[in-house]
């Protein structure tokens, strides 16, 4: 038994993740948390690690499952292959990638990072730069703008922002 790569549709891994486990094949998906903006707030999410992909296991020979249903599957773009050879991936990839999960999390990866220059988008405050200090609660973000010469920290929710490059 082998691990090999499937390409999933636009943000169907996980569909196609239960519908392959559902028909008995042994797949993984990496996965790690995020911020993420919805309607107005901030949650935490978990995010495919490569999104449109995941690993599937499978063996070759007669006693092997058939390949055949994946194709068909919900949520399943195709078997992602060199020419005509199936794309086999390294046992120990998938092993340091599992161990990576299981490892504790120290933080979702931010929406935004401190000292990260932004642009406040609404309020009467709307088109300043400022810089991006910190999260306060789940509702609000501390920002610093320079006002009338003077640096002043601003209270604003984080759909009022958009990061600078």
């Amino acid at each position: 038994m082998d691990w090999y790569l499937l390409h999933t549709k636009p943000r169907q891994e996980k569909c196609a993740l239960l519908n392959l486990q559902q028909q008995g094949y042994e797949c993984y998906l990496p996965i790690f948390p995020s911020e993420k903006l919805f309607r107005r707030t901030v949650s935490v999410v978990d995010v495919p690690l490569f999104p449109r992909y995941l690993f599937i296991r499978l063996g070759k020979g007669d006693s092997a499952k058939s390949w055949s249903p994946i194709r068909s599957t919900k949520g399943v773009s195709r078997l992602v292959t060199f020419g005509s050879e199936p794309a086999k991936v390294d046992e120990d990839i998938v092993r340091i990638l599992r161990q990576g999960e299981q490892a504790p999390q120290t933080q979702a990866q931010r929406l935004f990072a401190r000292g990260e220059r932004v642009v406040l988008t609404e309020g009467a405050f709307a088109g300043i730069e400022g810089i991006y200090q910190m999260a306060d609660g789940d509702s609000r973000v501390v920002v610093l703008i320079e006002l009338l010469s003077k640096t002043v920290r601003v209270k604003v929710s984080p759909a009022a922002l958009y990061k600078l490059n």
